[in-house]
């Protein structure tokens, strides 16, 4: 595989995750898409601002190429979290701006660099602050996707939309019924192995 074969690898399964993360917010209203569905607070739009920060500073602050996007919530005044929930004057579109923004700054990044090209990331501390950008892409990836899959979770118990995007849930068909039946057969299966733990297989 060719360096510019990997990059473009890593570039769709990056865009990719991105776009899965942004369905996520579809057709929900405001309260939606900032309400806390975990004992952690985890949110959609949160979720949206905290990977824009992640893109904006692996894939650009730590290869010498500021965004210039102020970013107040990572200040070192600023509350805890704060990069993970929207407050009520910090618009959809303002957020999902800067997600795309950001895309656009991490694209060029990996664009106009070589994956061994070294960075140093701000934030670590000195002497094991290095990584090189395939690390950091990949970095972004794993973090990208791990989020999408928060708010897959998070986007089902709003309203019981599942998957990568609107034409591919890599769900059996099922109407509810069905799914209803299957959840029960998993919580039987459940009830029974904490009452009988099994030996093995």
């Amino acid at each position: 595989m060719t360096a510019s074969d990997a990059k473009a690898d890593l570039h769709r399964y990056l865009q990719a995750a991105r776009d899965a993360l942004l369905w996520k917010l579809e057709g929900l209203s405001e309260y939606d898409i900032r309400r806390p569905l975990t004992p952690t607070g985890t949110n959609l739009l949160g979720l949206v601002k905290h990977v824009a920060g992640v893109e904006l500073g692996y894939l650009g602050d730590t290869f010498g190429r500021p965004s210039g996007e102020p970013l107040p919530w990572l200040g070192e005044s600023s509350e805890l979290n704060a990069d993970m929930w929207a407050t009520a004057d910090e618009a959809r579109e303002q957020i999902v701006g800067l997600y795309r923004r950001a895309w656009t700054h991490a694209d060029a990044t990996i664009d106009a660099l070589a994956l061994d090209t070294i960075g140093t990331v701000p934030w670590w501390p000195s002497g094991r602050d290095e990584m090189t950008l395939h690390h950091a892409v990949v970095r972004v990836l794993a973090d990208t996707q791990r989020h999408a899959g928060h708010a897959d979770i998070v986007r089902e118990l709003i309203d019981g939309a599942v998957g990568e995007n609107e034409g591919k849930n890599s769900l059996p068909p099922g109407d509810p019924a069905w799914w209803e039946d299957y959840r029960s057969r998993l919580e039987r299966a459940a009830r029974e192995a904490d009452a009988a733990p099994p030996t093995g297989v």
